[in-house]
């Protein structure tokens, strides 16, 4: 519960005060709803029982921290006795079985309450264990209520009562809560679904046909064993698609295991149908897991791959990335192009007067005032040290002139502040090497050419451009 000062209330009070109710509403809403279509969806039978809103309230509370307050504990309990009282239930009835429903998303909103959001959002290798434990601890918790209510309420043992709870419990947390946490904002849900729908036929839509004719199969052959008819494939999607994804299809999974598999059992063939609630919630757990750990080895792969291809200090290209960008420009390039070489004026001088700190500053300002010249497909690159290159492709002469008088100009009106009372005009040299775009010329040749611009600016003084004197054409190799 969030601490609620005696002071006079603020703007900002008032906000938080708003975003709280706000949050309590919407819980109360979602609970209510989710209650409403356990009670009216239950199959005949008491042991068939489907009941979401459990793992909604949990995913709610872990991922709106305004939600975590006592008027969001008080708006799911009173949404869960209210969708019990309006059905019929009795008042001491609903009381007892709801208070199972809170004790169990208690426990396991305890349990992370500490950990880390990526862990929370599936993000990190052991995230799906971590799941697994702790619905198990809240499925456990929310038993032993079961177990009290099951002799008074329904007639049966307690150990029955306590079992049949926990797999309703766990079954229900493991299918549903990995798709509530993966999710993506609600915001950004639309664009996700576009983003996943078109990248179907890329990422293979076969895994996902395999997934359907696996069940077919099962529903056809029958048996003990049909439950792990779907393994191979939920195992495929695992490694194929992004864990919100993979969470939809074992959730899928999860439901047509109990009411296709299930309904095969017979109402009392209570250990049956317990033990297949607790197969299918163990299979769907696989490939959740699977996409957790290639997802976030494909994060890790993707961030060396920009450390690899970027310099760590100014955030440009490095200069292998930078050659192998222009390399595959030039391939296809069949307009103008320019190359521009730049070098930071006595750089040297501003380490040894001013510390290489200042310096490292000073490469990461620079770098910045040159992206803020250049346009949305122009390559930025480090060549090493003081050292950068640009890559401008559909660029003359008269426009390449432009975008380096462009980045003297910015370095020198906005002069550099070396420490809190000290600050100097930076200044560079600029060599431009030129493209006509008739036929693809030689990378080594194109950078001579710049480098030598470079030079003869550099010699005639310094902060100033010059172009290449070499023809365009004679540069092709």
């Amino acid at each position: 519960m969030d601490e609620i000062t005696d002071g006079p209330r603020t703007r900002d009070d008032a906000g938080t005060r708003g975003s709280r109710g706000r949050a309590a509403l919407i819980l109360f809403a979602l609970v209510f709803a989710a209650s409403l279509f356990g009670i009216y969806t239950r199959p005949i039978g008491f042991l068939a029982n489907l009941w979401p809103a459990n793992a909604i309230m949990l995913a709610f509370l872990l991922r709106v921290p305004a939600g975590r307050t006592w008027q969001g504990w008080l708006a799911g309990a009173a949404a869960y006795l209210a969708a019990d009282l309006l059905t019929g239930a009795s008042l001491p009835k609903a009381l007892l079985l709801n208070s199972a429903n809170l004790a169990g998303i208690a426990t396991a909103a305890a349990i992370y309450a500490r950990r880390p959001a990526d862990m929370i959002r599936l993000r990190q290798p052991a995230s799906m264990l971590f799941l697994v434990l702790t619905v198990a601890a809240g499925a456990a918790v929310a038993g032993v209520i079961g177990a009290v209510a099951n002799p008074w309420l329904f007639g049966r043992q307690l150990l029955s009562g306590w079992s049949f709870w926990f797999a309703t419990e766990f079954v229900n947390y493991v299918t549903i809560l990995p798709l509530l946490l993966a999710a993506p904002p609600f915001g950004a849900l639309p664009g996700a679904m576009r983003d996943g729908l078109r990248a179907l036929p890329t990422a293979r839509i076969l895994p996902i046909a395999a997934l359907a004719l696996s069940c077919l199969l099962a529903a056809i052959v029958g048996g003990p064993g049909a439950i792990a008819f779907p393994v191979p494939a939920l195992l495929w999607c695992g490694l194929t698609y992004r864990v919100f994804t993979v969470a939809i299809l074992t959730l899928l999974y999860g439901n047509w295991a109990l009411i296709v598999l299930a309904s095969r059992t017979g109402v009392d063939a209570e250990m049956m149908m317990i033990s297949i609630r607790l197969g299918a919630a163990l299979v769907a757990i696989a490939p959740v897991t699977v996409a957790c750990i290639a997802e976030n080895r494909n994060e890790l792969l993707g961030r060396l791959r920009h450390i690899a291809a970027h310099d760590h200090l100014t955030g440009t290209r490095a200069r292998g990335a930078f050659l192998d960008d222009v390399q595959a420009s030039l391939a296809n390039a069949r307009e103008p192009a320019a190359i521009l070489m730049i070098d930071i004026d006595h750089f040297k001088a501003i380490n040894d007067n001013h510390g290489h700190a200042a310096g490292d500053r000073l490469l990461q300002s620079f770098a910045g005032r040159v992206r803020s010249c250049l346009r949305a497909g122009d390559h930025f690159g480090r060549m090493g040290g003081e050292e950068f290159a640009v890559f401008l492709p559909a660029t003359n002469r008269a426009m390449a002139s432009r975008i380096a008088a462009g980045i003297l100009g910015a370095l020198r009106d906005d002069p550099f502040e070396v420490d809190d009372d000290r600050a100097i005009t930076l200044t560079a040299s600029i060599g431009i090497a030129l493209i006509d775009g008739s036929s693809p010329p030689a990378t080594e040749s194109l950078f001579a050419a710049a480098d030598a611009a470079l030079y003869r600016a550099k010699g005639a003084g310094r902060d100033r451009i010059e172009v290449a004197r070499h023809d365009p054409v004679a540069l092709a190799g």
